[in-house]
């Protein structure tokens, strides 16, 4: 989707963006004597968008500056009389690209595919994008040759008629030496305040003129609901500012969430009377709907495109409600809850006795094993591609046995493999994902993996609005990097710090609760429904890089084992990833056709 677009016309930078989108809010141009900023999303606070472009033109107006990129969502173009600067703030919710060649940049975009139509695939980015579903975002590489990814945090400097000068990334002060401790030190009543407030104010700068917050009845979204209603209690709010948006299952497994659900919009609505909740009536989607149109219309392979119908019925709904941002609870299980690589860190530094004790306590915590622990957080960050072998190894005999993250699936061809760097990209996404310090890469990492966006940049022209996720907000997630283990770990007790966080809001029924029933019973159900369908595009797929990447029988196979129930999410996510790239080949041909 192109929402802006950069380019040159007789040697002088011309800068559009969609009317339609700018309508919405969701395009902001200011400009100055200085220069022009256009900025898709919002910069520092989501309702004064006008002020904070302004600020980000003026921050980097003088040459040579290099100021810290401001919180928000969002992708920069800002044009000056002796340079053009390209940015996305850290992370990385806003897509931005520029199409490069003989040193010079002759176009940027928000859509890879308007810049890349035409191109020729850069089949290194397929086996990039098979070797995980966090691959894609954080990697440089698109599915064209010539046209590459501004990463979150990161900063492109060309000159005025565009040649490339220089590309700044992102200032990792924290990933270097050891953090600075949080205030209060390791005291767990200190750490919740701390992560109360960092958490308002995640919420408070998210807040728009019509708020749709999503509310499952889990703690997380129900957090988030919870202080926006607070937010808006405050400012004396109108009736209709606040949509409580939800999904309701009749029947199976889902329905049990219910009584959660309705407690928590109780709870909700008691803060802010005038809330609409909007339950959506869900008990009849699947995983799998429509999978052609949702895993082939985007700008890029979508490898959660699966669990698109979901979110589209409940898109839709805040979108016929004129809301103009939704915000969720997603990135709370890996933010807000205690990081178990902190084991990692003791065995590095030879703490063997306080390792084991931990170790003991989480596994009894959890109710896993000593060993799933040990092999978990401190032999596979150590060894992960060789520790994935011998999974593969021990639970051979099926497709996917001891499939995990990184390790080369069976259907993709191994000479394919050899000839594109498939081992070379599983080696960089390992050190991505754990990197020298486990505990640290655990928040860059969830900040790729738990809100992929990219349905929501699809339908954002549509829906008039962007997702939004304040756990995943730089504060909280600098908060959460800074504060030691004994503040966050509580055995048998999740997510302890953000339970006492939001101990006077919450109803004791979803603070108390442990475990949330997942969305599996959706997966299922699509594969059921869609699995022979699904099978019959693979083999019926006519671009001929289907057949050049992947042994189809193989991967078909893998489709039924999944619909089987055999694996486990691992392999099903490489499951997915997959169709979903046959599909969007498959677009690309019918587009062209």
């Amino acid at each position: 989707m192109e929402a802006v677009r950069l380019e040159w016309a007789g040697g002088a930078p011309k800068l559009r963006a969609a009317a339609d989108m700018a309508g919405q809010g969701l395009v902001t141009t200011v400009s100055s004597q200085a220069g022009t900023a256009m900025v898709v999303g919002w910069v520092g606070s989501f309702r004064d968008r006008v002020a904070g472009a302004h600020r980000l033109l003026d921050a980097f107006g003088r040459p040579g500056a290099g100021p810290h990129l401001p919180s928000g969502d969002y992708a920069a173009v800002l044009v000056y009389r002796d340079r053009i600067l390209l940015m996305r703030d850290e992370s990385a919710r806003i897509p931005l690209f520029f199409r490069e060649s003989d040193d010079r940049v002759r176009a940027a975009s928000t859509s890879a595919r308007r810049l890349g139509d035409g191109a020729e695939l850069e089949r290194r980015y397929f086996c990039r994008y098979l070797t995980g579903n966090m691959a894609q975002p954080h990697t440089e590489l698109t599915p064209f040759t010539g046209v590459h990814r501004i990463l979150g945090g990161e900063v492109v400097e060309l000159s005025p008629t565009g040649q490339l000068r220089g590309r700044v990334p992102r200032r990792v002060s924290h990933s270097s030496g050891p953090l600075p401790p949080a205030a209060g030190g390791a005291h767990p009543g200190t750490a919740a305040k701390d992560l109360r407030r960092a958490l308002e104010n995640a919420v408070s700068r998210r807040m728009g003129t019509t708020t749709a917050c999503h509310v499952s009845g889990g703690m997380d979204s129900t957090s988030v609901a919870l202080l926006a209603a607070r937010t808006l209690a405050g400012e004396g709010s109108r009736p209709g500012d606040l949509v409580l948006l939800s999904g309701r299952f009749g029947s199976g497994e889902l329905a049990a969430e219910r009584p959660y659900l309705d407690e928590a919009l109780e709870e909700i609505r008691r803060h802010a009377p005038g809330a609409r909740p909007v339950i959506v009536d869900a008990g009849d989607v699947a995983d799998f709907d429509d999978f052609r149109h949702h895993a082939g219309d985007s700008d890029e392979p979508h490898a959660h495109a699966f669990r698109a119908p979901f979110w589209s019925r409940l898109h839709a709904a805040a979108a016929e409600l004129g809301c103009d941002i939704l915000m969720t609870g997603c990135g709370a299980d890996p933010i807000a809850d205690a990081n178990p690589f902190h084991l990692h860190r003791l065995a590095r530094t030879g703490r063997l006795r306080r390792l084991t004790r931990q170790a003991r306590a989480w596994a009894q915590g959890s109710e896993r094993g000593l060993r799933d622990i040990v092999h978990a957080y401190v032999m596979q960050p150590t060894l992960p591609l060789a520790a994935e072998r011998i999974d593969m190894l021990v639970r051979r005999g099926t497709v996917l046995g001891g499939l995990g993250t990184f390790g080369r699936p069976p259907w993709l061809r191994s000479r394919f493999a050899r000839a594109h760097g498939y081992r070379e990209a599983s080696i960089a996404e390992t050190r991505f994902v754990f990197g020298r310090a486990p505990e640290q890469s655990l928040y860059d990492a969830a900040n790729y993996l738990a809100a992929p966006d990219l349905l929501s940049w699809h339908r954002a022209r549509e829906d008039g609005y962007f997702l939004s996720h304040p756990f995943l907000d730089q504060e909280v997630i600098a908060l959460m990097r800074r504060l030691p283990a004994e503040a966050t770990f509580c055995p048998g007790r999740p997510k302890a710090v953000l339970r006492e966080a939001m101990a006077d809001l919450l109803p004791s029924r979803i603070r108390d609760r442990a475990v949330k029933i997942p969305f599996n019973e959706l997966y299922a159900r699509g594969l059921r429904m869609h699995g022979d369908e699904l099978i019959d595009l693979c083999r019926s797929a006519r671009h001929p890089l289907v057949q050049e990447m992947f042994d189809v029988e193989t991967l078909c196979r893998a489709v039924r084992e999944a619909r089987l129930g055999i694996g486990d999410s691992y392999s099903w996510d490489r499951v997915n990833s997959s169709l979903a790239l046959v599909m969007w080949l498959e677009e690309l041909v019918s587009a062209g056709s």
